[in-house]
């Protein structure tokens, strides 16, 4: 357990997600921001430093918000992203040794370059434009965030087609930029929305793709599976993505994936790189995977019935890898066994437990 205490950017962070701050891509965004102030403002003399800074940080954010992931998520990144930029000041600083004047490596320095780990790195030693040179690294994620939702979206023509029929859960910001895309693209285009009771959160998202070229149907959530049959995709999004191709998302999207596994029906999962995280889901874990939300909408408190009944509201379900046909991210489509090599690419080993 960590014993530095929160600096005041991130406790106001910390403060905004528990009143209400809502939205992957906001809380992302915020956390972004703030971890480029950090970089920016305050006072670090190297690499070392600073990591040790982003790491406590990360810690505390870890630890007060279990359930928002992609905190954790981005914190892993800019980890990566010093660790590069490092690497990058150090190999141009570095003097090689040529052999007989060719312009090529030596064998042993190839050999030792390329076995060398970050252990045998020294990030305690000082560069100049280490400040600079990340935070141009960290403008690049900016202007990914806020091109993910667009570039996801742009992805629809290639898996939506004219006349037919897609299924999908709740409301995701993700699904809806995709299927109105698709909707623009595509005629006689039939959708049928699980309404996600007990918020019925579905009925915003018809509202929002109510339309004349295309017909929106709202069905009960009782009755996904006997809808499926008739069922061409399914769409939905996701919370987080976990390091084994499993999901961490809306409550009934199980009920959905399971109904469509039956019937062979695709199963399409919109996720942004930055909801890729690098955890496992264990069963020691069950309880703190979920929220519990309120179940007022299904029994309300003040009955008779609420006196001598116990009513649970969990806000996700846990999907497993082998319910997913294809993951649909801002760097394309990529099949559930494939997670683990774009996990690789994002995080580092040494910060996955940060």
């Amino acid at each position: 357990m960590t014993t530095a205490k929160p600096i005041a950017e991130i406790a106001s962070l910390i403060h905004s997600i528990k009143i209400g701050l809502e939205g992957s891509y906001s809380i992302s965004s915020r956390t972004l921001e703030l971890f480029k102030k950090i970089i920016a403002n305050k006072s670090w003399k190297n690499a070392q430093e600073l990591m040790q800074l982003v790491q406590e940080q990360g810690r505390i954010l870890s630890s007060a918000l279990p359930q928002e992931v992609v905190t954790s998520n981005m914190v892993r990144r800019i980890l990566k992203i010093i660790r590069e930029a490092f690497d990058l000041l150090r190999e141009k600083n570095k003097e090689y040794q040529f052999d007989d004047g060719h312009t090529t490596l030596s064998l042993h320095k190839l050999i030792t370059q390329t076995s060398e780990t970050s252990k045998d790195v020294d990030y305690s030693k000082h560069h100049d434009g280490l400040r600079d040179v990340l935070l141009d690294h960290l403008q690049e994620i900016e202007i990914e965030l806020e091109t993910s939702s667009e570039n996801i979206s742009a992805q629809a023509e290639e898996h939506i087609h004219s006349s037919e029929v897609i299924l999908t859960l709740g409301h995701s910001k993700s699904v809806e930029n995709f299927l109105k895309r698709a909707i623009e693209k595509r005629k006689f285009l039939t959708i049928i929305i699980a309404e996600c009771a007990p918020e019925c959160r579905g009925h915003d998202l018809a509202a929002s793709l109510a339309s004349a070229s295309c017909e929106i149907v709202i069905i009960p959530d009782s009755s996904i599976f006997a809808m499926m049959s008739r069922v061409n995709k399914v769409i939905i999004g996701t919370h987080s993505v976990l390091a084994n191709g499993g999901l961490r998302a809306a409550c009934g999207s199980y009920t959905v994936a399971a109904a469509a596994k039956h019937f062979s029906v695709p199963t399409i999962v919109l996720a942004p790189m930055y909801k890729l995280s690098p955890v496992h889901l264990c069963s020691y874990e069950q309880d703190a995977f979920n929220i519990l939300g309120s179940a007022e909408g299904v029994l309300p408190y003040d009955s008779l019935a609420a006196k001598s009944a116990k009513v649970y509201s969990p806000i996700f379900d846990y999907v497993p890898p082998e319910f997913v046909t294809l993951f649909i991210s801002n760097m394309g489509g990529h099949a559930p066994s494939y997670v683990y090599r774009l996990l690789s690419e994002l995080y580092h080993p040494e910060d996955i437990e940060m």
